[in-house]
């Protein structure tokens, strides 16, 4: 991408992040659920704005990363168990959307991961580097587990929009069985094309 197409590109992006999180800002479900689901894109965004002169990613991971935000915050307006459209999917009597935010957070780390495990040659073998990402997306999965039951914890009843469990006994286990099959899809269909767009990037 030329400096122009990059300017542009950066523009969009920045303007669909800013109308997504001024939308779901406005009246949502549940005030502290939204600041818990929308803190760790705002978070997102200051981190690449502060690393964009010293290292910048792909299209394709920016695209990603820009995707997951809005799933957070669309998820932090309506709270997780009730976003439209999502309800008794797969057969299951609850509300879906956390699959799909559990299923991003698999995906989308897993080519922030591989990324950087390439471009600056952290680690060799193209199969060693796969372990690698599922290990790494795995145990992020895991530390937001984590942060969800401290989170609970520390605030007692106020956390179970944020948790979205909705009764489901084995809700933490799915949540990162998802993230592995995220993780594992966009391996599978997203390197030949991540390999490209390095390549044009280095």
């Amino acid at each position: 991408m030329n400096t122009n197409s990059i300017t542009r590109y950066s523009a969009a992006w920045v303007t669909i992040f800013a109308i997504t999180l001024i939308w779901s800002g406005i009246n949502p479900k549940d005030l502290f659920t939204w600041i818990l689901e929308v803190l760790p894109a705002v978070i997102a965004l200051i981190l690449l704005a502060l690393t964009y002169n010293r290292f910048r990613f792909t299209p394709l991971v920016y695209l990603l990363i820009l995707g997951h935000c809005i799933i957070l915050m669309v998820g932090g307006h309506y709270t997780y168990a009730e976003v439209p459209f999502f309800d008794d999917l797969l057969g299951m009597t609850r509300n879906n959307y956390d699959k799909l935010g559990h299923l991003a957070q698999g995906f989308v780390p897993a080519m922030i991961a591989r990324e950087l495990l390439i471009r600056l040659d952290v680690v060799n073998g193209s199969w060693w580097r796969v372990l690698f990402v599922l290990s790494f997306c795995l145990g992020f999965s895991a530390f937001y587990e984590l942060i969800e039951w401290w989170v609970a914890e520390l605030t007692g009843t106020g956390a179970e929009a944020f948790l979205g469990t909705q009764g489901y006994a084995w809700d933490t286990q799915s949540d990162m069985a998802f993230a592995l099959i995220g993780a594992s899809i966009a391996l599978l269909t997203l390197s030949k094309l991540h390999n490209r767009q390095i390549e044009n990037q280095l």
